[in-house]
């Protein structure tokens, strides 16, 4: 089967506004949409492509950032947002996202995505997060139960401009170093330490077989060994508590024993009861869920018995979303597995790439592969579901799941972890298309490092822009919100 990745390597590079979602075929290194019979493009020659892209999208455009006149009204995005969520947790989603402007950033994906979709982009167009901040990266059990770290949230990831979700990075990276008090200074080094990373991870691994990219992963404890020491002791001490994160330790934190039958405890509103007609519907989707998972992983998981649901509340960006979780319990009491079904809509970033209705039909099919394209392990109960008219994808609630604090790392440390999450973000880029044009295009010097550093500052002060117009808003009205929750 041919198509048109087959006729040239790479789609034009695009100016502002959509690119196409064609072109994560056109430049895929071992694409799963092409022929094994296809002529192989040799990686000089990628690279050389890439390297020429620099004369119509200049590595210095990537620094602008200056809203046009017609951007549209952050406030109005994110009320038109709320619509199709659950009316009485718009305002825990309002309270979160005016505490900070972090966690303004964090609740924000699709008024970014519209921001960067304006930019210039090279038409490089690997599988990417779409929603690539500095919190959506962490630790999760591999199938092996090694402790690995990596980006670990796909709500949003699609294919489009490597460039969207580098740029979501930095900027997350200046807004939550302002919040824990570090200088413009201190900030700019941990943007240009991430974009460095970034650059020099893509590179070598544009030089790697096909396969071994698919393989490079980063252990936590590897992490913690070669971790300068303001970070090592931060990675220790979150790699602690997310060891104790498991299913069998959420039991006594989140059930009860009610009249001899163990039940999810709740805690309004953010844990709620599910009405007994849908969890029954809820329970029939799970059923339809172990469909979509590997043979083995169905007989397993099909040796337990669901126990109970819960609406749970999760996030920022989610909050308002339907999302669920299932206590199931196997041959005895103390054997048991928290599934947890999220709401899975289209991404934010679907609109700006040409072509993405021919995707996926399923909007958690698109969630769960494309986590497993962006991850090197992960999950193996991963799937999706559908549940009425609402599509879901399902994985395990308590695996081992943590997070560096960011609260807790000062500017040296923060130095080191945008490093680190710069290289898993290449990594991430690597393993689905790309890499030897990212590579040639980014090149060996710092303009690309200092070009977004510029942005990520200009980005910064925007974000802080927007989220004391969200908190004027609520102060005049406009938005329900409930505060600390």
């Amino acid at each position: 089967m041919t198509g048109p990745s087959d006729l040239h390597p790479v789609a034009p590079p695009t100016p502002p506004g959509r690119v196409h979602a064609h072109t994560v075929l056109a430049d895929a290194d071992g694409t799963p949409y092409s022929s094994l019979r296809r002529r192989p493009v040799e990686r000089a020659e990628r690279y050389a492509l890439g390297k020429a892209l620099r004369k119509r999208v200049p590595r210095s455009s990537l620094a602008d950032w200056d809203p046009p006149v017609d951007r549209p009204d952050p406030v109005q995005m994110i009320m038109e947002s709320h619509e199709g969520r659950v009316g009485r947790l718009v305002p825990v989603r309002v309270g979160r996202m005016i505490a900070s402007p972090y966690g303004f950033l964090r609740g924000t994906a699709v008024v970014m995505a519209h921001d960067v979709a304006q930019l210039p982009a090279t038409g490089i167009t690997p599988v990417v997060c779409g929603d690539a901040h500095l919190g959506n990266f962490g630790f999760y059990a591999s199938p092996e139960r090694d402790l690995v770290i990596d980006l670990n949230d796909f709500d949003e990831a699609h294919p489009g401009s490597w460039e969207w979700d580098l740029r979501r990075l930095v900027a997350s990276i200046w807004v939550a170093g302002r919040q824990n008090g570090a200088g413009e200074d201190a900030c700019g080094v941990a943007v240009t330490e991430c974009v460095a990373a970034y650059r020099e991870e893509v590179r070598h691994l544009a030089d790697q077989p096909l396969l071994s990219r698919s393989y490079q992963r980063l252990d936590v404890d590897r992490l913690a060994k070669s971790s300068p020491k303001p970070l090592r002791a931060e990675v220790v001490r979150a790699a602690k508590r997310a060891r104790h994160r498991t299913s069998d330790r959420a039991v006594p934190r989140f059930t009860r024993q009610i009249e001899g039958r163990r039940r999810i405890v709740e805690e309004p509103p953010l844990i709620t009861r599910v009405p007994e007609p849908d969890a029954d519907r809820i329970a029939a989707a799970l059923d339809d869920y172990l469909r979509t998972l590997a043979p083995h992983w169905q007989r397993v998981l099909g040796g337990y018995t669901i126990v109970d649901i819960a609406h749970k509340v999760v996030g920022v960006g989610s909050v308002g979303l339907r999302a669920y979780v299932a206590l199931l319990e196997g041959s005895s009491p103390d054997d048991v597995v928290f599934l947890q079904l999220k709401q899975a809509r289209r991404s934010v970033l679907a609109r700006y790439v040409h072509g993405d209705s021919a995707l996926h039909a399923h909007q958690g099919q698109r969630v769960v592969e494309y986590q497993q394209a962006l991850q090197t392990v992960s999950d193996p109960l991963l799937g999706w579901t559908t549940v009425g008219e609402r599509q879901y994808y399902v994985r395990q609630f308590r695996d081992m799941k943590g997070a560096v604090a960011l609260d807790a790392i000062d500017s040296e440390a923060l130095d080191d972890y945008a490093g680190v999450l710069g290289h898993l973000l290449a990594k991430g880029h690597a393993r689905t298309s790309g890499a030897s044009m990212i590579a040639g295009y980014v090149g060996r010097s710092d303009r690309v490092d200092q070009a977004f550093r510029r942005f990520a500052r200009a980005y910064a002060d925007q974000t802080e822009a927007d989220h004391a117009a969200l908190v004027r808003a609520v102060d005049r009205g406009l938005l329900p919100v409930e505060r600390g929750v």
